[in-house]
């Protein structure tokens, strides 16, 4: 087997389906750069802080601080009191919560058109192989909360996710 042209099709497929994603989430959530996954991941975990946010995004604190400001002008988001009296808790709204069921419903729809084609064995192999290659990627809490920052946990539960699984792994160690 040829490694190189399965590494450039891995690459023209990772980037096709991102391509997909990022326009379809985007218009979605109304916003784009890493609105969308700042709406999913506050579903899954209610109550991040500012700071744990912006480590998932990969974002600057001011950054941060701006995407959190739009969506709450929007009402998508609402900031509490956090556990400790310095740091502020995050919230989906209502309106945050429609508008995340949205965005995982047109990703759930885009990537289905991706896996259209397969038959079911085929399908089967590619959730083995994909969990493995999940699971090598998961380095860290970090990675872990990257990886799945778009993921619907309710059709993935801890239980079920690679990503989780090797997180816990982790720390065992």
């Amino acid at each position: 087997m040829d490694e190189e042209r399965t590494l450039n099709l891995l690459g023209a497929l990772a980037l096709s389906i991102m391509d997909k994603l990022s326009s379809i989430v985007e218009v979605n959530a109304g916003y784009g750069g890493e609105a969308p996954a700042a709406l999913v991941t506050l579903g899954a975990d209610p109550g991040l802080s500012i700071n744990s946010l912006r480590q998932i995004l990969s974002l600057s604190h001011s950054g941060t601080v701006r995407l959190i400001d739009r969506l709450e002008s929007k009402g998508l988001i609402e900031r509490r009191p956090g556990t400790d009296g310095r740091t502020l808790a995050l919230f989906l709204t209502e309106a945050g919560h429609q508008r995340r069921n949205a965005i995982l419903a047109k990703r759930r729809q885009q990537l289905q058109f991706a896996i259209n084609s397969l038959t079911q064995s085929e399908l089967e192999q590619l959730t083995k192989l994909m969990e493995k290659m999940l699971t090598v990627m998961t380095t860290s809490e970090l990675r872990n909360f990257a990886i799945c920052r778009l993921c619907e946990e309710e059709v993935c539960p801890a239980d079920r996710c690679p990503v989780e699984q090797k997180y816990r792994q982790l720390l065992e160690l």
